[in-house]
């Protein structure tokens, strides 16, 4: 293994990673593990209503946040839920609810100010977490989200997927990178911290396309970032054309090579959230090895030890180039 040279700034984070992860910056704010509730606030999306589009996001198969809670049940009850089998594995800690299901500000004000309060009435409870679409953010809503990360740990997480419109536009995202920079800016002027996520493999990109979305939201103030694995499942437009060879998918030592280099490219002050994705097995078709999460992690810090690398290397070098 080659380690010449080897320099890595994030020995403090542990655990043979060479990037800053999650779990390390939420444990060094508050002090103890922190988990995320997923949650399900009953929201829609204007891609699937038929505001912008219908039928979703070629990749989608019931909404974003298919492992959240059952819109049927309160959000103190889902809390509940999922906390139980969060307790299963981590007996104590903090908790961040995470409204994760849809597009949770494509909706009155009010009744975000109302599941937000109940989350935070709730036990244990240390921030919030919003997932959303960045053309559904009024100015109102931002206001509220301002007003609401002066009391608490709030992170809104934007879906972007790729800086580019043409790969946007075939998988039906219904907005643009330009739509994406207006929602950006309404929270990042108001202080509140931005989670953008993207998607790698997606179909007709190019590694280097992947790696310009990447140098391209390196220029941004971003607090987070989430690198998802496309996954193909079940029911879906994008399976449809999968199947009929429309487009391949990466292989898992191509993931590791994209994922390695587009941490390269990120500001190493930027929270990593996610770094592959998880899949329902039922519903699952492609890539299979992705299955194999463990594996997928190993693999990629093993990659960046072979190449003595960390979080912000390139981008160090770019910015002092």
């Amino acid at each position: 293994m080659n380690t010449k040279n080897d320099n890595n700034p994030f020995s403090f984070v542990g655990g043979g990673k060479r990037y800053l992860t999650q779990n390390y910056m939420l444990r060094e704010r508050f002090g103890c593990k922190v988990m995320k509730i997923s949650l399900n606030a009953d929201f829609t999306c204007p891609n699937i209503d038929g505001t912008k589009g219908t039928g979703g996001c070629t990749y989608c198969s019931e909404g974003s946040g298919t492992f959240a809670g059952d819109p049927e049940k309160t959000i103190t009850e889902q809390f509940f839920d999922v906390r139980r089998k969060m307790n299963e594995k981590w007996s104590s800690g903090k908790y961040i609810p995470y409204f994760q299901a849809n597009t949770n500000t494509y909706g009155p004000t009010e009744k975000i100010r109302r599941m937000t309060a109940e989350a935070l009435s709730l036990p244990d409870v240390c921030g919030i977490a919003i997932s959303t679409r960045p053309d559904c953010i009024s100015e109102e809503t931002a206001d509220y989200l301002a007003e609401l990360s002066e009391r608490t740990y709030l992170t809104v997480e934007l879906g972007l997927q790729t800086v580019h419109d043409e790969t946007a536009q075939r998988i039906n995202r219904c907005h643009t990178y330009e739509d994406f920079l207006e929602g950006y800016e309404k929270l990042h002027t108001r202080g509140i911290n931005v989670c953008v996520h993207i998607i790698d493999g997606l179909p007709g990109e190019t590694k280097e396309m992947m790696l310009g979305t990447v140098r391209e939201l390196s220029r941004l103030k971003l607090h987070g970032i989430k690198l998802h694995l496309l996954h193909i499942v079940r029911g879906t437009a994008m399976a449809e054309e999968y199947l009929r060879g429309g487009f391949t998918l990466p292989t898992l030592e191509e993931y590791v090579d994209i994922i390695c280099d587009q941490l390269e490219y990120l500001p190493p002050d930027v929270c990593i959230e996610r770094l592959t994705g998880d899949g329902a097995a039922d519903t699952l078709i492609a890539p299979l090895w992705s299955r194999k999460k463990f594996v997928v992690m190993n693999e990629i810090d093993k990659e960046m030890r072979r190449r003595a690398s960390w979080q912000g290397k390139k981008y160090a070098e770019e910015q002092h180039g």
